[in-house]
């Protein structure tokens, strides 16, 4: 008596399984999110930044991944010498440079503001 309810309450709450199909389409839609949103914007600014890099010249004002500014003074395969301050050069690693800094920004500022009062 007490054996057949009980193999009758495990056969109603057995859990239904899904197909393969739709499995492989949920797994498909979420290698393609991450494709989109993750992968292919990392890769891009990686090739951004490798662009950056390959296009530095002497005189250029660059920031470093250290936060330091100077000017490039000479420029190889894979180093570049900054100077910092006059007369103080240093080496580092052309992938360490994590921008180009304008030499007209504080310019480029007094303009637009000088434009907004002319036109008031």
């Amino acid at each position: 008596m007490f054996i057949n309810d009980a193999f009758a309450a495990t056969a109603a709450t057995a859990p239904n399984v899904g197909s393969l199909g739709g499995t492989l389409v949920q797994l498909a839609l979420i290698l393609l999110i991450f494709y989109f949103f993750l992968i292919r914007p990392q890769q891009k600014k990686i090739k951004e930044h490798a662009d950056m890099v390959n296009a530095l010249k002497k005189g250029d004002r660059v920031l470093t991944n250290g936060g330091i500014y100077g000017t490039v003074s000479k420029v190889d395969e894979t180093e570049i010498s900054l100077e910092i301050a006059p007369t103080v050069e240093i080496v580092v690693d052309r992938m360490s440079v994590s921008g180009v800094v304008s030499k007209d920004k504080k310019e480029t500022k007094k303009s637009a503001t000088d434009k907004n009062n002319k036109k008031k």
